[in-house]
């Protein structure tokens, strides 16, 4: 190469994508014919409504903002730095620019032509589908709420979360299944896939029967290879006939279809022929969904099991299924409430096998009603992967006199329990925040104690008890001890408006990392050096505030942060859309968190932010602002500056 310009451009495009994933000549030639453009600052790139440039652009230096409106405001959307790719939308539609893209610094631009994208892509599947996923996951708005908390590109059908924990009789197909007409255009056909978010598109004749169909697969095999012309009609490119079948076909038979006829895609339709109407569509996905979603087995399983050991193979078994819903997407909510399930089953059989102990070791039942807590992530019904214990026994108040023995007995039986829940892979608490300590082992009485003790006394460590037991959940026993506790809780917060403003100010002590634009805050020594804490930079600021709120407004029964979050939105519509977005950033972490304890066999709290690629960053960065956003509106409320 002798143009030493087109060379530097080589020498930095290399290393991001989509320039990485081509052939070396091929991105040589591409360099060679790329112009260099400088922006300066508040200079636009383009503007929301322009005619597509005939360029695709990389940031070398500096920064964009890209802006949507909102009347005559600016609504900032996305944020890119060096190595992002922007404009992508002339390679995939020729609908106008949908957003402007703004200089917030000087920066220059690589530019790209088109035509030389395009020649790429038909060459290069890999290419293309990185920039077809890429173009969708960015028209999407940060926080689509028919797309929460997606990290991986491709769309796929959520199921509800209310979805029964029952072995379910028929498949679910989508709703309102996207059709065409065999005339149309593949790239028509392809815009409304991408539109409508959906991974299959259905053929059908005027009648609206089914005569063929074409999935996101076909697409990245035939016209990523140069097999087709866009503009060709879809009758060139779908499968037909169609695999029908009716919309009381079990799951069983779905799946042997599938299987038989080796494909990915299911069409539904009125009485299950190809000579009615379409209904719906099932998809691989779908079934993956219903049969992993459906823990029945493992839950009898771990009813069925005597020892640690044993629950300990059944919990390797959920988090099987735990990978399966992460990365097919499957919400993050309902994948939240099934291992909460199977946990609150574990924990509840824990339970069980150490009353049998302690009654084969000659010791009587229980000698009063008592109840079993959940506390942290646990108790918020938001605990995906094994981390350490955090729990709590109460138990009914006694006599004086049998205060010493009562105390004795559950302390020996929490024991036992925390020892069945660490054979099964739950560490102990390192801060020894568990029922066997004799601190949190106690009667109703002593519980309201402490409670009002760190309500009205307001200390640092009275906030960290708060934020850690305010979290409780009953998990075996009797709940109305739990029950009870809250409401003199609640009675208790009567009019303790400083409470509060130290509760709120303490929620603030970890603010969002939003003035490191290119780079995530890291831990700077210790054994997580240069790592991302996403539990306490993302996670506890969100947390800590919808406890706040919840309690504030004396709402019992919403445990999980993302519930909490949602609840409030009702309550105060005028704020719903803060709350709301800080909702979907929780079930963004979530996922992140749990993406990252699969892969590296821990609790995923820590991660390198180097191992992330641009999208996932730009995923997780833009989702730090909710929490300033709802950080200010507890400033606001409960006047946090005033208490110095």
């Amino acid at each position: 190469m002798k143009n030493p310009i087109a060379r530097r451009i080589y020498d930095y495009t290399r290393n991001f994508p989509p320039f990485n994933l081509m052939e070396r000549e091929t991105l040589l030639e591409l360099c060679e014919s790329a112009e260099v453009k400088h922006l300066s600052i508040d200079q636009f790139l383009f503007k929301k409504g322009e005619t597509p440039h005939s360029k695709v652009y990389l940031v070398r230096e500096g920064a964009l903002h890209l802006y949507g409106e909102e009347g005559e405001q600016l609504i900032l959307l996305e944020t890119h730095d060096e190595g992002d790719v922007v404009g992508l939308r002339p390679l995939i539609s020729e609908d106008n620019y949908a957003a402007s893209a703004k200089a917030e610094e000087e920066s220059i631009i690589y530019a790209f032509g088109i035509e030389e994208f395009e020649k790429i892509m038909q060459q290069n599947a890999v290419v293309s589908n990185y920039l077809l996923r890429t173009f969708a996951a960015l028209a999407r708005s940060r926080f689509d709420t028919n797309e929460k908390a997606k990290i991986f590109l491709h769309h796929g059908q959520k199921m509800p979360d209310d979805f029964p924990l029952i072995e379910v009789q028929t498949i679910r197909a989508s709703k309102e299944p996207v059709t065409c007409r065999p005339s149309d255009s593949i790239q028509a056909a392809t815009k409304l896939m991408s539109d409508r978010r959906v991974g299959s598109m259905l053929v059908t004749n005027p009648e609206g029967c089914p005569i063929g169909i074409f999935t996101d697969r076909d697409l990245r095999q035939r016209i990523a290879g140069g097999a087709f012309d866009p503009a060709e009609a879809v009758s060139n490119i779908m499968v037909s006939p169609v695999v029908t079948i009716a919309p009381e076909m079990t799951v069983a038979d779905v799946q042997i279809l599938m299987v038989k006829h080796k494909i990915h895609h299911l069409c539904v339709t009125v009485d299950g022929t190809d000579g009615t109407p379409v209904v719906g569509v099932v998809s691989d996905h779908d079934l993956l969904v219903v049969q992993a979603n459906n823990p029945a087995t493992l839950i009898r399983e771990i009813r069925r099991a005597r020892i640690g050991e044993q629950l300990a193979v059944i919990r390797d078994k959920a988090e099987i299924l735990l990978k399966k819903y992460i990365y097919q997407e499957v919400n993050i909510m309902f994948i939240s409430t099934i291992m909460s399930e199977i946990n609150d089953a574990l924990i509840a059989r824990a339970n069980q096998l150490a009353e049998e102990e302690m009654i084969s070791d000659g010791r009587a039942k229980p000698p009063v009603k008592f109840c079993w807590l959940g506390l942290g992530s646990e108790g918020r019904r938001e605990q995906l992967l094994r981390t350490d214990q955090d729990n709590a026994l109460i138990y009914e108040n006694v006599p004086a006199e049998q205060e010493e023995s009562v105390k004795a007995y559950f302390l020996h039986y929490a024991k036992i329990v925390t020892s069945i829940l660490h054979q099964a892979g739950f560490a102990y608490c390192p801060a020894n925040m568990m029922a066997s300590n004799p601190q949190w082992c106690l009667p109703l009485k002593e519980w309201k104690k402490n409670f009002s003790g760190w309500i009205n006394s307001g200390t640092s460590a009275a906030l960290l008890h708060g934020n850690i037991f305010f979290d409780y959940r009953p998990l075996h026993g009797a709940p109305e001890l739990a029950e009870a506790l809250t409401q003199f809780i609640f009675e208790e917060l009567d009019d303790k408006t400083i409470f509060f403003a130290r509760l709120a100010k303490n929620a603030l002590e970890n603010p969002p990392p939003l003035s490191f634009f290119r780079n995530f805050v890291v831990e700077r020594g210790g054994v997580h050096k240069d790592k991302f804490d996403i539990k306490s930079r993302a996670m506890m600021p969100l947390a800590d505030a919808a406890r706040v709120l919840i309690l504030k407004n004396r709402i019992s029964g919403v445990h999980n942060t993302v519930r909490r979050l949602q609840r409030m939105a009702e309550i105060e519509p005028q704020n719903a859309d803060v709350y709301e977005q800080a909702a979907d950033a929780y079930e963004i972490f979530m996922r992140y968190r749990a993406l990252q304890g699969l892969k590296d066999m821990n609790t995923g709290r820590y991660f390198d932010p180097a191992e992330l690629n641009k999208l996932e960053r730009v995923n997780l960065r833009n989702s730090f602002k909710p929490i300033d956003e709802i950080q200010t509106l507890l400033k606001v409320r409960f006047q946090t500056a005033f208490l110095g």
